[in-house]
């Protein structure tokens, strides 16, 4: 009983702390996970707030706003704790401009999607870019991109997919196709059919590890405990490629692919070629943008990339992630802090958390 007490006031005392640093940070991050109340003004406020700093023997920490007003106190004009957030607000506004995109059948230009956002052309684009990791007009063409992919499994030819996902011209498409879907067009529609794979089954420190590259770069990092498991995998994504075991010279690439498996906080020097959905490409470069040593939640990563109430498609994004540590899904968490699902194996997932912990504590 005691050890839980202890354990109980330790962690009661780092909350608190982390509070502290937050508050004093002005930090937009902390908005919503707490707001502080100052006794002397009877007024509670979001932690980036930028009323003048308090005497700290003033201030008093609650986790909701319903905790504060319970409390006595009354949200303060300046910052609107009782409304939501300027990030909230921009980030419901980005998905309004994503559903947008999404649901036009012609691309919307900047500054239709601008005005319906309440904002300039220059801030929308800035705001847009901040929010998902990429352009506007980036956005509009992975949009575009997934659509053909998915058109080209049911489309009678490459062509009438084309026309089909929006695109005025072949021509357009075919400047970003091979980047967007990973290989060209004709190839994707016929499983792999002509694309030349090269791949390799080694074994790391958590098991077996088959690394694939494209001559556009690693499409694929798969762990597990069966070698025969991964190559299927291989080939159920692929199951009409030209797959091809790797020669001496590519035991360089997987050494590459084993030592950021080793060290997963090193980063992989070599280039990724990554397929999936727009959604997902959203998704993964989130995922890239969380630092060596730090997590994020399911939902965080959904405000991160403007669909807040995506918290469940994030989660699926992450599970059909196919490069392994290089786009780092095992730093993403529940929102308790807790280990969740992974692709690779939960214990895996620890393993890696643990080793970026101790690599950024050096």
């Amino acid at each position: 009983m005691t050890v839980a007490l202890d354990t109980a006031a330790h962690d009661a005392i780092d909350l608190e702390t982390d509070r502290w640093a937050a508050l004093r940070r002005r930090d937009p991050a902390a908005d919503g996970r707490f707001v502080y109340a100052v006794r002397s003004t009877g007024v509670y406020c979001r932690p980036s707030c930028a009323a003048r700093a308090a005497r700290p023997e003033n201030v008093v920490f609650y986790a909701t706003n319903a905790e504060a007003e319970q409390a006595g106190f009354r949200p303060c004009k300046r910052c609107r704790p009782d409304e939501p957030s300027q990030t909230d607000r921009r980030a419901e506004a980005v998905a309004s401009a994503c559903r947008l995109i999404e649901a036009a059948e012609e691309a919307p230009q900047l500054e239709e999607l601008a005005a319906t956002a309440g904002m300039s052309p220059h801030h929308f684009h800035r705001i847009f870019k901040q929010v998902t990791g990429v352009t506007p007009r980036a956005y509009v063409q992975a949009h575009r991109a997934a659509r053909v992919a998915d058109a080209l499994k049911q489309a009678g030819s490459v062509t009438e997919a084309i026309y089909e996902a929006g695109y005025g011209s072949s021509g357009r498409f075919y400047e970003t196709a091979a980047a967007r879907l990973g290989m060209t067009p004709t190839s994707y529609r016929k499983g792999g059919m002509g694309e030349t794979i090269r791949f390799a089954v080694g074994v790391c420190s958590l098991g077996s590890i088959l690394v694939a590259t494209t001559d556009r770069g690693v499409c694929a990092i798969l762990l597990g405990d069966d070698p025969d498991m991964l190559l299927r995998d291989l080939q159920d994504r692929f199951p009409k490629a030209d797959l091809i075991g790797g020669d001496s010279g590519f035991e360089a690439i997987v050494a590459q692919v084993v030592g950021l498996v080793e060290a997963p906080g090193t980063g992989l020097a070599l280039p990724l070629d990554i397929g999936g959905t727009a959604f997902q490409q959203r998704v993964w470069q989130a995922l890239r943008a969380i630092p060596a040593g730090r997590t994020a939640s399911y939902a965080e990563i959904a405000n991160a990339i403007g669909e807040p109430a995506a918290v469940r498609a994030v989660a699926r994004a992450c599970g059909a992630n196919p490069l392994a540590v290089a786009i780092p899904c095992h730093r993403v968490l529940r929102s308790d802090g807790g280990l969740s699902g992974y692709r690779w194996g939960v214990e895996r997932k620890r393993d890696l958390l643990d080793r970026e912990r101790k690599e950024a504590a050096q």
